[in-house]
């Protein structure tokens, strides 16, 4: 295994609401479709937020498919031999979560809990934030999870010289894209680092989303995207060589501020 590349699959979907067996079910379809149209398997796959069963501001209603989606997506890492990252409703003992699961095709399970709620909304009342920055490790990358509404906060996502990708997993609306697409740019030049941004398509209840997803290389440029505002995926080679060369000739990160979360 060569691990100073790796395949990602971006997966943009539409996205059925609340009905997270249909969901599931598609999103099977789409891996296939995918795998089977590329002719390899890629490292890493990566789905929208709340990808199972819509963005859905009532978690009663949610969570209780929470463990059917990570037994998913338990199987589909290790059927694939890929890791898989995408956010889910659960329930906690402290309460709600928007929480970003990364599983690896041996079952081990990271996650990372969201921690900028979106206030605008009220998601900040029904989900409680998370306290950690997450990165993992797969396959020779360090890789931070985010998602969403993360992607306005740059100190949060600040390089601090420990990861190489950072991937934010979206459920982005139709009005605000611009942002989104500026946003994804900025986060990936500032850092020195690959961005994957996944966003779904079609609408629920609360409104529209017109995909946008993207991989966004080092130097901010869009090294490939969706076609349009309907279901498909990405299939991207990112190059641990080539990030490395550019910041060793525009050392950047070594200039950069050094936060710290409180």
């Amino acid at each position: 295994m060569n691990l100073s590349i790796m395949d990602v699959l971006v997966l943009q979907t539409d996205i059925r609401w609340l009905d997270a067996a249909g969901n599931l079910s598609r999103c099977g379809e789409l891996l296939e479709e995918a795998f089977t149209g590329e002719g390899k398997s890629p490292d890493l796959v990566v789905l929208p937020e709340m990808f199972a069963t819509g963005f859905c501001m009532e978690p009663d209603k949610c969570a209780p498919f929470a463990e059917s989606i990570t037994q998913w997506m338990t199987a589909a890492a290790s059927l694939y031999d890929t890791a898989l990252a995408g956010t889910v409703a659960v329930e906690t003992p402290e309460g709600y979560r928007n929480r970003l699961y990364f599983v690896r095709p041996d079952g081990n399970v990271a996650y990372y809990d969201k921690r900028h709620l979106f206030g605008y909304a009220g998601e900040d009342k029904i989900y409680g934030c998370g306290k950690r920055r997450v990165i993992v490790r797969w396959r020779g990358f360090d890789i931070l999870l985010q998602t969403c509404y993360d992607l306005r906060f740059p100190v949060f996502s600040r390089n601090r010289d420990d990861y190489q990708l950072a991937v934010y997993c979206a459920s982005w609306p139709a009005s605000r894209i611009a942002v989104w697409d500026t946003l994804l740019r900025a986060r990936a030049i500032e850092n020195a680092s690959y961005v994957i941004g996944v966003n779904r398509v079609g609408s629920d209840p609360t409104g529209a989303y017109p995909g946008h997803s993207a991989v966004i290389n080092f130097r901010g440029e869009t090294a490939a995207k969706a076609d349009g505002e309907t279901e498909g995926h990405i299939f991207h080679t990112l190059s641990l060589e080539e990030l490395y060369r550019f910041r060793e000739k525009f050392p950047v990160l070594n200039d950069g501020d050094r936060f710290v979360m409180e």
